[in-house]
């Protein structure tokens, strides 16, 4: 069941679900305004021109209110807010549509679990024949709630748990080979 703007005020004042900073405008009728935060992460380049799924990725980081994303380039990026779920309650970030319609491609690559911590490291992606200038503060997205049947028998306690910033995969740590 998707959470309604009463029921994420309720558990806002609960404190069961924290969300900072934060501001009462951000919620919508059926979700949670996300604002960018000021931290771009881009791939370095490898020796070889290929990234694998087993060494650790190098990333170049930025801080900075003002990041310009070229065309096809992709950056990752953090929301401005930190966010605490409880664990019974997951949630996954849409990107608004008028950013879309630019050419400006947002999403978060899965679910937020339930239990998560953290800021959330979105993905950008410039499908637009210009340059977008991206500015921290703005409204890029929304995160939607989603309440589960029953709390989370092994809520996220993950390789991304706390994160701050645009943080890079590190899909490295995996020791499961399927």
């Amino acid at each position: 069941m998707v959470l309604s703007d009463k029921t994420i005020f309720k558990l806002l004042k609960q404190g069961t679900l924290q969300i900072t900073p934060f501001e009462m405008q951000q919620v919508q009728p059926a979700s949670v305004d996300i604002r960018l935060g000021n931290t771009f992460s881009i791939v370095e380049d490898s020796p070889t021109g290929i990234v694998t799924l087993d060494r650790e990725i190098r990333y170049k980081t930025i801080t900075s209110d003002t990041y310009v994303l070229l065309p096809n380039q992709f950056v990752l990026a953090t929301t401005m807010e930190y966010f605490e779920l409880p664990n019974d309650l997951t949630a996954f970030v849409e990107g608004r549509s008028s950013l879309g319609r630019m050419g400006l491609f947002i999403q978060n690559a899965g679910w937020v679990d339930p239990g998560f911590k953290g800021e959330i490291t979105l993905e950008l992606y410039n499908v637009n024949r210009c340059a977008i200038e991206l500015k921290a503060g703005r409204r890029v997205g929304q995160l939607v709630f989603s309440q589960m049947d029953d709390t989370a028998l092994n809520p996220y306690s993950g390789k991304y748990q706390g994160q701050k910033g645009a943080t890079g995969s590190r899909a490295f740590l995996d020791t499961e080979v399927r």
